[in-house]
């Protein structure tokens, strides 16, 4: 069967085989060649894991043999993902099984071919995995470039207060220093490490994460630097580890300062030589890693009292991002919310577009303890609540709103021992008042209406239950209509007339 001719992107064109058998590695490096593709052949697995790490850029595509003396093809497979999310890889084998092929597209296989098999299959298949494989670089590229180009519209930069983090990050992100960002819990500590990848040339490089506080201490040295088969029981595979999986790109250290003191010295090794020990090897290898460390820790005080060493302390800190907390970014709050707002509105296809000028004083009123997160987490529940356009003080949570968690039960008739009749009329009214602001949108002359009041009588009732701190004149725009988000070209919300006025 005569061979097909093979659509391969420009760059990169150089792919991997492996295996064990000279003569078939043989065939398919001719088959490929004839097509103008560059092969690298390995005949094994550690071969192959050299081969993945010497390559100045990721393999557009793998194909390896699933079973070979030193190893399975599976520990390539995982290897290869590792390094690049957009290699696509073809598992070929003789020991062709249902078990064996779900294995391996379970784990990230583009696809499965058995032996034997004519060259023209593998080239078939080769060419669909390489046009896939094209398609996710350029979209890593685009995202990249958009990322750069509009880092105005990632919510870390919302305010002025945030404006002194803007521009360390927009000066140091294209270099590969080293970043110790500080600052309470929930503060966007790993979306300011983010913007930092994002806005480098590492931005199509992997971005690692690691909690240091999360992993148990026994494991911790094989996370970070990899280990070696049989290093110690239960290492049946060689692993690459944090840092190689990361190499040419950003690992961010978060909750640096629960590092155990033996992983400390470490890692200021690694940060000084740029170079791991994999657990049970016998030399360092070369790693190309930015490294970016978090914490909420007061790491002064902890290198004082002998808990953080303190060269590593100084390795870390060459630059220090410290992010302040919400309750210190005025005017940051409203325009968060209605950001999260749009976002978890999309995600959950609920028809909510913004919030009731209640709802936003009684968030810019609020201390949040737990910062950024807290009102994410917050703008999410409240979306998911919402029963209409606009997000109220109902759907807020009431150390927010500031209503009873737990009103009085309505009462359809008297109870034994009595009641107050005066709060039970009360209950009756202020629930009936908000089921009206909830169906009018949050407007109050629509709420007025269909309870058949005044609108005065409305906003003397609203004020009586603690629900609106609103003395604006009873004019049109006084009416606590829903305040939408409309982001600016600067990516601030624009001001009402009446919000302007104040």
């Amino acid at each position: 069967m005569a061979s097909m001719p093979l659509s391969v992107p420009p760059t990169p064109t150089k792919i991997l085989v492996i295996d064990d058998e000279p003569a078939l590695r043989q065939v398919l490096e001719i088959a490929f060649r004839r097509q103008g593709i560059e092969v690298v052949a390995a005949p094994g697995v550690r071969a192959a894991m050299e081969a993945l790490q010497q390559n100045p850029q990721p393999f557009p595509l793998v194909i390896t043999d699933l079973v070979m003396p030193d190893g399975s093809g599976i520990e390539v497979l995982t290897a290869a993902k590792q390094r690049s999310a957009a290699t696509e890889v073809i598992v070929m084998t003789a020991h062709s099984s249902v078990e064996n092929a779900l294995d391996a597209m379970k784990k990230g296989a583009y696809d499965f071919v058995g032996k034997p098999f004519s060259p023209a299959e593998v080239i078939a298949l080769a060419q669909k995995a390489l046009e896939k494989s094209s398609i996710l670089l350029e979209n890593q590229r685009l995202r990249a470039q958009i990322s750069r180009l509009e880092p105005a519209e990632n919510d870390i930069f919302a305010s002025p207060a945030m404006g002194r983090v803007a521009e360390i990050v927009g000066k140091i992100a294209p270099t590969r220093t080293t970043v110790l960002i500080t600052g309470e819990s929930g503060t966007g500590k790993e979306r300011v490490a983010r913007a930092l990848h994002d806005r480098s040339d590492r931005a199509g490089k992997p971005f690692l994460v690691v909690n240091c506080g999360a992993l148990p201490e026994a494991l911790m040295e094989s996370e970070l630097f990899g280990h070696e088969k049989g290093a110690f029981t239960g290492a049946g595979t060689r692993a690459l580890g944090l840092f190689r999986e990361a190499d040419g790109g950003t690992v961010l250290l978060d909750e640096v300062g629960e590092l155990p003191a033996s992983l400390q010295v470490k890692l200021l090794r690694v940060l000084q030589e740029r170079k791991v020990r994999p657990v049970g090897a016998a030399a360092e290898i070369p790693v190309d890693v930015r490294v970016l460390a978090a914490t909420n820790r007061d790491v002064e005080s902890d290198v004082r009292e002998n808990k953080f060493r303190q060269d590593l302390y100084y390795r870390l800190n060459v630059i220090r991002i410290e992010l302040p907390p919400l309750r210190d970014r005025p005017g940051d709050v409203a325009r968060l919310a209605e950001r999260f707002v749009r976002r978890f509105a999309n995600e959950l296809g609920k028809d909510v577009r913004g919030l009731t000028t209640d709802a936003l004083r009684a968030l810019d009123a609020y201390k949040f303890p737990g910062n950024v997160r807290e009102l994410e987490n917050m703008m999410e529940r409240a979306v998911a609540l919402a029963s209409g356009p606009a997000i109220g003080l109902g759907d807020l949570p009431a150390q927010v709103s500031g209503l009873s968690a737990s009103p009085a039960p309505f009462l359809s008739e008297l109870p034994p021992e009595g009641c107050v009749l005066e709060d039970v009329l009360g209950e009756v009214e202020r629930r009936l008042i908000l089921q009206a602001l909830e169906r009018s949108g949050g407007v109050r002359k629509a709420a007025a209406k269909l309870l058949g009041v005044t609108f005065r009588s409305l906003r003397y009732r609203l004020a009586k239950h603690g629900l609106d701190t609103d003395t604006a004149d009873d004019d049109d725009d006084a009416d606590g209509s829903i305040v939408p988000a409309q982001p600016t070209a600067g990516g601030r919300r624009e001001s009402s007339p009446r919000e302007a006025r104040r």
